[in-house]
């Protein structure tokens, strides 16, 4: 998963095409006929108001299988329907989300609302065989307030090459404000360590290869046993069909491994300090430090077991152990992660982390088949506008949130249940972005409750080393072009070969199964996925000088 919520959206001059002589920033009401009735379509007027007495259920397919929010069980969604007459009808899979979304889109099915990650290839899929709809193309016939509201930014940079724009994204930066929050922007990427074994241990430098197998001994030979189970010295995300984001993404950017050199993209695999900690931890597994359990383990079963702190040290996103990390701090507060210095080259460079970006974390789409086009884009402006973020984070006034000293904020009984261990807040509240599908953390900062222990400290490491790599979205190709089939199958090839390096006995080994990947991915049309990617980088940084 990318890095999940950052902070602050820019307010825009009004952008609103609406007809061949309105012109941008123009408050001229027109009046626009549809099928149900006639409406006077206005820039500065919420759309949705219009519409918020008649009840109406969208479908929502969210391409996340651990997501289970149910809408209209908590107080803050039940609110939001009230107010705007909309229900949601959230749709889940169940298990693989590529089968289930690419069963949706073959059978031409596709619900109202689709919520995926922003590099699926399927977007490309949808929007080219006519399955989506373009927001601008809504806007303009049925709710150009949502050009109001929304970052003209963020729609340049996913607007297509028919000069449309097909979905909005969630915690999503502009250049605006990566120079404004700079010195508050944090990263997900973090390298954690249980702190009491840590401290036990000797506080133990493990930014070395060297250090970091001494310190993963160390661990196991002064605590073989958690609680009656084993220690598992390392731990990383779940290996994936195409690979594992710690190692694939996390572990480059603790080495500050580049992207691109002089202009051109930098294949990772060509840096020698990556391959140098992709054989560290090779040996890791060699002397038994790496448990098989990393191999295997699924997202649910890693946090039952971070829950239990059974892990020494991992490379992994904090915000995904929030829930470990509360239990483990109730239970024990020295038996907590904590963030320290990980994995660094041979130079010693800091880290350079992913931040916040312009691509964010996840689109969301109309389908074309919607129920109701001009209902959902009237949604989903008020959605994307600053009432709607304030509803999605903060609920109904005066019963989640009250003003105090002119600010806006979450009553403290409220922030108290929220912080409880094994809380069912998102159940019985449902603010905080529980439903984060187009969540804007920038927007948001104003409302946030200050992070405090047990989060404070993991936080507060990764300032000062969060870069942003918006210039690199998109630069794998997608849809159905001859580059993304390669690509496809690239990444497949990748995902079979990492656990293979890593489980190699030897560094000759490894040596000879990389080779043989490199081989492979060549014949695979490796060639044509980076002149693919070339040209979408130089794209990137035209569209950034602007």
């Amino acid at each position: 998963m990318k890095s999940k919520f950052y902070f602050k959206a820019l307010t825009l001059m009004i952008v609103a095409t609406i007809s061949t002589t309105l012109l941008v920033g123009c408050k001229k009401e027109v009046v626009e006929q549809t099928s149900s009735n006639t409406t006077k379509l206005d820039a500065s007027t919420p759309g949705w108001k219009a519409d918020a007495s008649k009840p109406i259920t969208f479908d929502w397919y969210v391409n996340f299988a651990w997501f289970s929010s149910k809408w209209g069980e908590d107080l803050t969604s039940k609110y939001i329907t009230k107010k705007t007459g909309v229900s949601i009808n959230f749709i889940v899979p169940a298990g693989n989300e590529n089968e289930k979304l690419n069963t949706l889109i073959a059978s031409d099915s596709l619900p109202d609302f689709i919520t995926l990650g922003t590099g699926e290839p399927s977007i490309k899929t949808m929007s080219e065989g006519g399955q989506i709809s373009a927001l601008n193309e809504l806007a303009d016939k049925y709710d150009p307030y949502f050009n109001n509201v929304a970052d003209k930014e963020k729609l340049d940079w996913y607007t297509q090459e028919d000069g449309n724009v097909y979905g909005f994204p969630n915690t999503s930066s502009s250049s605006k404000d990566l120079i404004k929050y700079k010195d508050n922007m944090t990263s997900n990427e973090t390298f954690l360590v249980r702190k009491d074994m840590y401290e036990a241990i000797g506080s133990p430098d493990m930014t070395t290869t060297d250090g970091f197998l001494a310190a993963l001994k160390k661990a196991k030979e002064m605590f073989p046993m958690v609680n009656g189970e084993a220690l598992i010295p390392f731990g990383a995300h779940e290996f994936t069909s195409t690979g594992n984001s710690s190692f694939d993404t996390m572990l480059p950017d603790f080495l500050a491994t580049p992207r691109e050199k002089e202009d051109k993209l930098f294949d990772k695999l060509d840096d020698p300090n990556y391959i140098t900690w992709l054989k560290t931890i090779r040996k890791a597994n060699e002397g038994g430090l790496l448990a098989q359990d990393i191999f295997i383990d699924k997202r649910t079963q890693m946090e039952e077991k971070i829950a239990k702190g059974r892990y020494f040290s991992m490379l992994y996103q904090r915000s995904d152990l929030a829930a470990s990390q509360s239990s483990l701090y109730a239970n024990d507060k020295d038996s907590i992660y904590i963030a320290i210095d990980g994995p660094k080259n041979s130079s010693k460079d800091a880290p350079k982390l992913s931040g916040p970006g312009i691509g964010g974390w996840t689109l969301s789409l109309i389908s074309s088949k919607s129920k109701d086009p001009e209902r959902a884009i009237k949604f989903l402006s008020y959605l994307i506008s600053e009432e709607g973020q304030k509803d999605i984070f903060l609920g109904e006034k005066g019963v989640t949130y009250e003003t105090v000293n002119d600010k806006d904020q979450f009553k403290p009984d409220i922030v108290e249940y929220m912080t409880k261990p094994d809380s069912d807040f998102g159940k019985k509240y449902g603010a905080n972005n529980t439903f984060w599908m187009l969540a804007d953390n920038n927007m948001q900062t104003k409302w946030a409750v200050p992070t405090k222990e047990p989060f404070k400290q993991m936080e507060d490491w990764t300032k000062g080393k969060v870069v942003s790599y918006s210039k690199y979205d998109g630069t794998t190709p997608t849809g159905d072009s001859e580059e993304a089939i390669a690509a496809v199958k690239i990444n497949e090839l990748w995902g079979k070969t990492l656990p293979k390096l890593l489980m190699n006995k030897t560094d000759a080994d490894f040596d000879k199964t990389l080779s043989e990947y490199k081989s492979k991915r060549e014949s695979l049309g490796f060639d044509k996925v980076i002149e693919y990617g070339q040209t979408v980088l130089e794209a990137n940084a035209k569209k950034l000088s602007k």
